[in-house]
Parts: structure tokens; C-alpha cells; sequence
């Protein structure tokens, strides 16, 4: 069952996100097999928000959350707040799973 995982950045941390993006694009790259869809919450000019949003393959909540607390911009405690949701896919790319 997967999972949506959405991130909210701590107050003042973009200095956080901009340096340990490199990192944070190859723990992605690492751990594509399991993504469904991700990227990063944005402002209506563009600019960042703050946050992401993730929509991860996994089978357990607890898996999620290792997930997350793997990820770099954990381990330098960039978020706020993570909240993990469990999804149902139903349409992706315009085809139905149900």
C-alpha cells in the first residue's frame, strides 16, 4: 500500500535545503524503485514553499518512516513537521489501478 509522505521545512532553513540538495537528489535516485511520484512544494511564483511531498511503495507505516529518516535532509534536520499517509492509488499517468 503506499504511502504520501509531506515534509514542511523548519522556519529560515532554505540555506538547509539549498547545500544538502545534491544529497537529497541522490538518496532519490538511490531509492527511485520505490517512488511513485515526489518533488517539492512550490509557491505560485516558483519559489520554494518550504516542503515536499512524496508518494512512496512501501508495505508499512514503520517503513515509511525509515524511509523519511533516511533521506539527508533528515539526517540535518531541515523539517518541522513529516506527516506519512496511507493512499490508495487509483489513477497514475492517467491509467486506472483500481
Amino acid at each position: 500500500m503506499p504511502f504520501i509522505i509531506e515534509t514542511f521545512d523548519k522556519p529560515g532553513h532554505a540555506h538547509v535545503r539549498t547545500a544538502e540538495r545534491p544529497a537529497h537528489l541522490a538518496f532519490l535516485a538511490a531509492n527511485a524503485h520505490l517512488l511513485i511520484a515526489c518533488g517539492a512544494k512550490l509557491e505560485d511564483d516558483g519559489s520554494s514553499a518550504g516542503g515536499g511531498l512524496y508518494v512512496v511503495e512501501l508495505d508499512t507505516r514503520e517503513e515509511a518512516q525509515a524511509f523519511i529518516a533516511a533521506d539527508p535532509f533528515s539526517q540535518v534536520d531541515l523539517f518541522e513537521r513529516v506527516t506519512i499517509t496511507r493512499w490508495r492509488k487509483a489513477y497514475v499517468d492517467g491509467k486506472s489501478h483500481l
